[in-house]
């Protein structure tokens, strides 16, 4: 690679303690992005942030509820003033919430779903499209998932229900705003090498055994597989892409 694909611009991640949103934001900034990491658990942020800087990297971390507006809103203005603008989101915030037939789902379990994966990625593209249409626009990648969307799996309707939510609010949000320079993408992983992946108290060889079959690349995909899909989705290279939902899933809703 001859230049850093984001050289000079400023991301923010949503969810950048574990995971997904780990691994993308590190990807990020070996790329040459300044990285604001947010997320509701100030040492995970931290980790994020140590890890980054280590390697070289910028990086800085905002403690926010995405289900909260007013944190969006401290989210985003912290992540402009720190560093002069905001050119690329990646809104990755969520919980995988109560498996249980949809019959036996807690009224509140199943709120707290829809507040963090769907809601707060309305709020978090509200604000971060405010900003970006008034400083000639920017780019946005929200994380949706094979399961909803793609693929229909028993006992975990409220997360599904969240997701293909976040799939057509993403399509949504494509179409309203492309006309301000934002162009809006989300990526759908399936069974990744993150926490949301092991059952309580599952070891990686046991959750390994019962992911693999079920997959026809036979192995779970790695965070650094889906973090290049997500920078590929915020780069140049994916301009031509608007509403688009890239599943990455080793093939299993192939």
């Amino acid at each position: 690679m001859n230049s850093p694909r984001f050289r000079g611009k400023v991301v923010l991640v949503t969810g950048g303690g574990t995971g997904i949103g780990r691994a993308t934001a590190q990807a990020f900034a070996r790329e040459g992005a300044a990285v604001v990491v947010a997320g509701r658990r100030a040492d995970e942020l931290a980790r994020t942030v140590e890890l980054i800087e280590k390697d070289g990297g910028t990086a800085s971390s905002v403690t926010a509820d995405v289900a909260v507006e007013d944190d969006v809103v401290r989210m985003v203005e912290t992540t402009v003033e720190r560093h002069g603008g905001l050119h690329v989101a990646h809104n990755n915030a969520g919980v995988f919430g109560q498996a249980a037939p949809v019959a036996d789902l807690d009224a509140d379990a199943w709120r707290q779903v829809l507040e963090i994966n769907l809601t707060g990625a309305f709020l978090s593209m509200k604000h971060e499209i405010r900003h970006m249409r008034a400083h000639g626009g920017g780019s946005i990648v929200n994380t949706s998932s094979n399961i909803g969307t793609h693929v229909r799996l028993p006992m975990l309707g409220s997360y599904a229900t969240s997701k293909a939510g976040l799939s057509a609010l993403t399509r949504a949000a494509a179409r309203d705003h492309i006309g301000d320079g934002v162009r809006i993408n989300a990526v759908s992983p399936g069974a990744s090498d993150g926490p949301m992946s092991y059952r309580p108290g599952e070891s990686r060889a046991q959750r390994d055994a019962r992911l693999a079959p079920v997959i026809p690349l036979g192995r779970v995909g790695t965070l650094d597989e889906v973090a290049a899909t997500v920078l590929w989705l915020a780069s140049d290279e994916a301009g031509f892409a608007v509403g688009h939902d890239l599943v990455i899933d080793g093939g299993a809703t192939a």
